[in-house]
């Protein structure tokens, strides 16, 4: 029915959607995760990677119509993405995830929360290139309601993240803003604290603005939930296009 484009966040890579890619098989959807630039699989340089190749990455998988879902810092790769190459893409998702505001990097936009529990768990490389997120005190931020064995399957995963995506803002046009955009807030989040999802999703029209209790990782505590929202989505999306 609709082809899904699914896009992590930071430090992570297309191995969290594991779980979601064969519930929106079973639901009969296409769904492809992908890993940007020294993500997952990717073995390229982190400290050489920018916003531009997160979005040129996903450019190059618009290939035909799709539904874009990014997760966390997903949300700015997923822009960025649509600013390359809007014309195939049927609707946005934000996931639990950072909407670029104008002239914001993703680093300011979280400077924008009232909380910030990210903070202490960032840890910058000597050269300031690159940051990874400190999991010896536990993975409650990111993982609190995941099954053990798909925390430690996480955790085995993460990789670092690059400074330049994360303090770069994006040249916003109609582009990506003309296109449908969709928000998922996550209730019980403690990476993204959900008052401030729901201050970003304010700009969002409000049946297009939707919950699920999860922590930040739906894609693990609840891949079938999320499946059966994402499935909800498209068929708006479907109605909506009047196809």
């Amino acid at each position: 029915m609709a082809r899904f484009i699914l896009v992590h966040g930071s430090a992570h890579g297309a191995w969290c959607w594991r779980d979601v890619v064969p519930e929106l098989l079973a639901l009969g959807h296409e769904a492809v995760a992908l890993d940007m630039p020294a993500h997952g699989e990717d073995r390229g340089n982190i400290e050489d990677v920018t916003l531009s190749d997160y979005g040129q990455r996903i450019a190059e998988h618009l290939d035909g119509p799709a539904i874009v879902v990014g997760h966390s810092m997903g949300g700015y790769s997923i822009t960025q993405g649509a600013e390359i190459a809007p014309e195939n893409i049927r609707r946005l998702v934000y996931l639990c995830a950072y909407t670029p505001w104008p002239d914001h990097s993703l680093a300011q936009m979280r400077a924008q929360a009232d909380e910030q529990p990210l903070l202490p768990l960032i840890r910058m490389a000597a050269n300031k290139r690159s940051f990874t997120f400190d999991t010896s005190g536990g993975t409650n931020a990111f993982y609190h309601d995941c099954p053990a064995t798909s925390v430690l399957y996480a955790v085995a995963n993460l990789c670092p993240e690059s400074v330049a995506a994360s303090n770069t803002a994006i040249d916003l046009t109609d582009r990506s803003g003309a296109l449908p955009k969709s928000y998922v807030i996550c209730t019980q989040d403690r990476a993204i604290p959900p008052a401030f999802q729901r201050v970003m999703a304010q700009a969002f029209d409000p049946r297009d603005v939707h919950e699920l209790d999860s922590s930040h990782s739906p894609f693990f505590s609840m891949p079938d939930r999320l499946a059966a929202l994402l499935d909800q989505i498209a068929r708006q999306t479907h109605e909506q296009d009047g196809l």
